[in-house]
């Protein structure tokens, strides 16, 4: 097919429109985040400053004229109804849910049929073409807000959406990316079924030590490289996702992000390794199943494939092994830095973000030190941290309507919610589409709030509350295993799918992971550990 110049024209014009139509509404939604974060103490109410009543019993106390005890328990009085006000307010199911809601699901509805229609397909490959549907479809949630909620309540949305959560979620997959694309495992080894289980148990054993996104960018360029003469490998990338990029971060916060986020809201960190023997069922059941799977498709190859890959066996080398010490360093910033607590061996908190400018510092030193030709055989790029962090924008600011919707449900869903196999299917369940992290949170809380039975056995969190450990257990196997049900479910996933095509891998669609994949593996699997851990 021939392309004019005037159709070239056009895709450069049109290229320049939406370059400048991201731009412009990435500094819009940045000025509304300033502005919401400068306007935050005022007004009445806000999450980060006080209540008029407060500020008049401080500023009374700082003229010396301290209130008496009668009227300090009136103050006190308001302050508490107040309280009981915002709380009320805050669970509050917001007006027009119905029209709040489409965004985010325009947004599930672009990944899933964009890539499949034949106009659309090669557009929706551009980063830049993902950032745009994300940031038009980011600023459709935040009229919603301004109209409905009004204006000050979007400054409080995107703290909650960016600052809490996408900030420390995507800093923590970018410095595991970047770092773990400096370590190159050299050589190549036959394609045969044993080698390639081999990958994927190695790569299942590491991912809770160095984050799930650590280990698929590790692992998953030499798994392609030593499979690119076999004609059938699709299944093999898709195993890869389910346990590597997914079930195997189960045992640390830095695992995968879920775990993180509950590490945050005070669960200790060493407590994820109490998942231990449903980590390791669903592990072998899943290794097992590809073990066998993997030797039928072998036997389908040309014998000419299986000579070949016999033919050129060179023995594996680690390039850049100092790399795994500034993994080390990730999983120490996780580990030790937290603005709720203080460092180990010293009396002060850490400020914010200090935890996120300490990983980038890792990434800058892994950088400088790493020879760029390990990063040139690796084939190291920006491409795919890039793709998820253009989509999952979208993504985390679009889904406050849904997860704001489950919040004021809450009371009821825990009437009807209060099993523990009941957690685990639908904190999995929205986990596959909601992104696995925020869900966890969400889920988290409502079993923090929720009243236990007598008899219950409870985790003390950091913070000084308490969650039912049989609700925990469950929320954390439904987030982080269900991550893998779709492409969307977990950041790595998203990686490795553009990385598989970048190496001319046909992945399957959306729906086709779903229902071709996800559901006939999974599923069965996922019910087997309901009956033996959940019921």
């Amino acid at each position: 097919m021939t392309i004019t110049p005037s159709e070239t024209e056009s895709r450069h014009a049109n290229r320049t429109s939406a370059k400048i139509f991201c731009v412009v509404s990435s500094l819009f939604i940045l000025a509304l985040l300033i502005l919401g974060l400068s306007g935050s103490h005022h007004g009445p109410t806000s999450d980060h400053g006080d209540s008029p009543v407060v500020e008049e019993v401080i500023e009374e106390t700082a003229r010396g004229d301290i209130p008496q005890p009668g009227e300090l328990y009136e103050q006190t009085a308001k302050i508490d109804s107040e309280t009981t006000e915002l709380t009320e307010e805050s669970n509050k199911l917001p007006d027009l849910w119905g029209l709040g809601i489409i965004p985010f699901v325009l947004l599930l509805g672009c990944i899933a049929v964009l890539p499949l229609i034949p106009i659309t397909e090669h557009w929706w490959h551009s980063n830049l073409s993902r950032y745009l549907v994300a940031m038009a479809l980011a600023l459709g949630t935040l009229a919603f807000y301004w109209i409905v909620v009004g204006y000050h309540s979007i400054g409080h949305v995107l703290n909650h959406a960016l600052l809490e959560e996408y900030v420390p979620f995507i800093i923590l997959l970018f410095s595991l990316y970047v770092i773990s694309g400096g370590i190159h495992l050299s050589g190549d080894v036959p394609a045969s079924p044993k080698v390639n289980t081999s990958f994927l148990a190695i790569g299942f054993l590491i991912a809770s030590f160095i984050g799930t996104t650590g280990a698929s960018m590790l692992l998953i360029r030499p798994l392609l490289k030593t499979n690119r003469e076999r004609k059938y490998k699709v299944h093999t990338v898709v195993m890869f996702i389910f346990l590597v990029s997914n079930i195997g971060g189960t045992l640390l916060p830095i695992g995968d992000p879920p775990l993180f986020l509950g590490y945050l809201q005070g669960v200790p960190f060493f407590w994820t390794f109490n998942l231990w023997f449903e980590w390791i069922v669903a592990g072998v059941i899943l290794l097992v199943v590809y073990y066998i799977w993997d030797t039928f498709q072998f036997k389908r190859e040309a014998e000419v494939v299986r000579i070949f890959s016999r033919a050129n066996v060179q023995p594996l080398r680690i390039q850049g092994g100092i790399n795994f010490l500034w993994l080390l360093g990730v999983i120490a910033c996780v580990a030790f830095i937290n603005p709720a607590n203080p460092l180990p061996f010293f009396e002060w908190a850490p400020f914010e973000f200090m935890r996120e400018l300490c990983m980038i510092l890792l990434v800058g030193i892994s950088l400088v030190l790493t020879s760029r030709r390990i990063r040139e055989a690796n084939q190291f790029d920006y491409h795919a941290i890039i793709e998820v962090a253009a989509i999952f924008i979208g993504i985390f600011i679009t889904m406050q309507v849904p997860l704001e919707v489950l919040k004021a449900s809450g009371e009821q869903i825990t009437t009807v919610i209060n099993e523990p196999w009941q957690y685990f299917w639908i904190t999995g369940g929205l986990s596959s589409v909601l992104d696995n992290a925020p869900t966890y949170l969400v889920f988290f809380k409502l079993a923090e709030t929720g009243t236990a039975p007598p008899g219950t056995m409870m985790l003390m969190l950091l913070g000084g509350s308490s969650v039912p450990v049989d609700l925990l257990v469950a929320i954390s196997l439904g987030a982080v295993f269900m991550g893998a049900m779709t492409y969307i479910g977990n950041g790595p996933n998203f990686m490795v799918k553009a990385i598989a095509e970048q190496a001319g891998v046909e992945m399957p669609s959306f729906f086709g992971f779903v229902f071709r994949y996800s559901i006939p593996v999974l599923v069965p699997v996922f019910v087997l550990i309901t009956v033996i851990f959940l019921l």
